[in-house]
């Protein structure tokens, strides 16, 4: 059964993350995100893609540490590096993109969020990338995504502090474009995006790669110099440690 459920809406196409433990990313998601990727990328049909959650108050809390936290080098570097590419093809999409943050965006599940052109926030969710606190730098692509995306003057707060934002603060980092309605959420998001499938799709397919082809360009040259540094980290016994008093304190939830 796919982690991921796509849903078609006129030329609207939902990418819905539907997985346990609030879609914590683990292999199966991101290959199944790939999938409904290449889908919806060669369906011209599809004018705008909506990248949501089935869970009522979880977005994505990153990457499942429940199923990483065995992993060896060679596994967790091949798991890092399809992630990647996952965001790669995400941020690359020629289609317009809108993420429907209904509930916490943090560590991974913010990277996924900031891949998108318009990033709309349920009011009482947090964004956030807590990666620093862990004990792991942020990959390459995500330094490069954050680089591109938040306000210069947060981006101490968000990669250096690891610190989460809510309402209009996040707004203001450049995590998010605007604060959505409480009800009427997902509604709110596909008329958002709806306004920009409203635009011709070769200009906005062209304009879109012209935008972010450097930043793709830099992200692939860069990313499995990084990973070996990220990975080294990770398995730091400081950040093992780290790592699974996270994984006991979950299972206690």
């Amino acid at each position: 059964m796919s982690t991921v459920k796509l849903e078609r809406q006129g030329g609207l196409a939902v990418l819905r993350l539907d997985k346990e433990r609030g879609n914590a990313i683990c292999a199966r998601l991101i290959e199944d995100l790939g999938r409904a990727l290449i889908e919806v990328a060669q369906d011209d049909g599809v004018r705008g893609v909506l990248l949501a959650s089935s869970h009522p108050k979880v977005f994505c809390p990153g990457l499942d540490l429940v199923t990483l936290l065995d992993f060896d080098r060679p596994s967790l570097e091949g798991f890092m590096g399809r992630f990647a590419s996952v965001v790669w093809s995400l941020y690359g999409l020629r289609k317009p993109l809108l993420a429907a943050l209904n509930g916490h965006a943090v560590a991974g599940g913010c990277v996924l969020a900031l891949t998108a052109d318009y990033r709309v926030l349920k009011p009482g969710a947090q964004i956030g990338l807590n990666e620093v606190k862990i004990g792991v730098p942020l990959p390459w692509s995500v330094a490069l995504l954050l680089r591109a995306t938040v306000n210069p003057q947060a981006l101490a707060q968000v990669a250096l502090l690891g610190n989460n934002f809510a309402g209009e603060d996040a707004v203001k980092a450049g995590l998010v474009h605007e604060v959505g309605p409480e009800k009427g959420f997902e509604e709110a998001c596909l008329a958002r995006l709806a306004e920009f499938a409203e635009r011709d799709p070769r200009a906005l397919a062209a304009t879109k790669g012209s935008l972010r082809s450097s930043i793709l360009a830099e992200m692939r040259t860069g990313e499995m110099h990084f990973l070996k540094e990220f990975s080294e980290a990770w398995f730091a016994p400081s950040t093992q440690e780290r790592i699974r008093k996270t994984v006991a304190s979950l299972a206690k939830k």
